[in-house]
């Protein structure tokens, strides 16, 4: 009877390392717990927080379930009571029904908090103006407009640090998430639809950004990096973009859109108000006719200074209709599955 107790603690010990090294990366730093910027240090505390909270509950269960499977066991020669009437204990049912209560009740209070504070579209308290970057998930690429700087690139990001950076996400192809790990969590990027997402990088730097939702078969080509540099640095690389790259012509943008994989391209110019149209595309009376009817509003578009004049896109998300005639009012979705909200310590 000895060697299948053996073999069982053998396999038990084999599996807890699988299970660490799964739960690792095999080594890899986990981003989401290096924050650079303050809505993913506000994300990262709540996931502490929270994780914190259920330790002191899962914790205490599973070492009282190994003391209680060793001190009851059937051994020879074990001493530990047996009590085969027992049936009730008011001061441990008091232990074991209080305690989750009031962990619940505080981890009720802090998701709150944190969710309320930490509103995607909810600017980032900062005596420097956001800069504003329009963000399009394409089959299997991302197309990042500028229009305070009329450029635009592929698969590449550039931010000032120190500086709110204010999203505006749409797609022109089917549903995706935005997601740069250290500086935020993820949020949906829909077409027919213009989400509102406030991230800042404190630190320069390269980050890491992708697309966390499934969309084809390149959709793991669907990664970009994000250059975090000084703000003469930014404007500097701006004004190269500007002043050596190609524009970025309405044929141009037809052939990006089609389904495939792309590497780092650079644009000096992008159509006029190329992402109010791709986000009323599908609306009725947009700019590739009717689909649905919910029309969307976006935050600015455009070459430059130019373009449609934005609606203001509230705080729960609302989508008024910018379309003449069109009164279909809010539409609003879920703020993303990583981000759910902005800034919870006052920012």
């Amino acid at each position: 009877m000895r060697k299948p107790v053996k073999i069982g603690r053998i396999s038990l010990a084999l599996l807890f390392i699988l299970m660490m090294a799964l739960l690792t990366g095999c080594g890899q730093e986990m981003m989401v717990f290096d924050p650079k910027g303050p809505i993913a240090q506000d994300q990262r505390d709540l996931i502490v927080i929270s994780t914190v909270l259920c330790l002191i509950v899962l914790v205490p269960v599973l070492a009282m379930t190994a003391v209680i499977v060793w001190r009851y066991r059937d051994a020879k020669g074990n001493k530990a009571a047996y009590k085969p009437n027992w049936s009730h204990s008011t001061k441990l049912e008091m232990i074991w029904w209080g305690i989750p209560i009031v962990i619940i009740l505080i981890l009720a209070g802090v998701t709150v908090k944190y969710t309320y504070a930490l509103e995607p579209s909810k600017p980032i308290e900062s005596d420097q103006k956001p800069i504003v970057v329009q963000a399009t998930s394409l089959d299997w690429k991302w197309l990042f407009t500028y229009p305070e700087q009329g450029i635009a690139t592929v698969n590449y990001l550039q931010i000032p640090k120190g500086v709110p950076i204010k999203f505006e996400l749409t797609s022109d192809a089917p549903m995706n998430s935005f997601w740069i790990p250290q500086l935020g969590g993820q949020m949906y990027t829909m077409s027919g639809m213009a989400m509102t997402l406030y991230l800042q990088a404190d630190e320069a730097g390269k980050y890491f950004g992708t697309a966390a939702n499934f969309s084809g078969e390149h959709f793991n080509d669907m990664k970009f990096d994000v250059h975090a540099t000084s703000r003469e640095e930014f404007d500097k690389w701006a004004a190269g973009i500007k002043k050596s790259a190609s524009p970025l012509t309405q044929a141009g943008y037809d052939a990006l859109a089609k389904p495939g994989r792309s590497g780092e391209q650079f644009f000096s110019s992008f159509p006029d108000n190329l992402f109010y149209n791709i986000v009323t595309k599908y609306a009725v009376g947009g700019s590739h006719g009717a689909h649905g009817g919910h029309g969307a509003v976006p935050g600015g578009s455009g070459n430059e200074s130019g373009g449609k004049p934005s609606a203001a896109v509230s705080g729960s998300n609302k989508m008024e209709d910018v379309t003449a005639g069109q009164g279909h009012g809010a539409h609003g979705t879920a703020g993303g599955s990583g981000h759910g909200a902005h800034s919870a310590s006052g920012k």
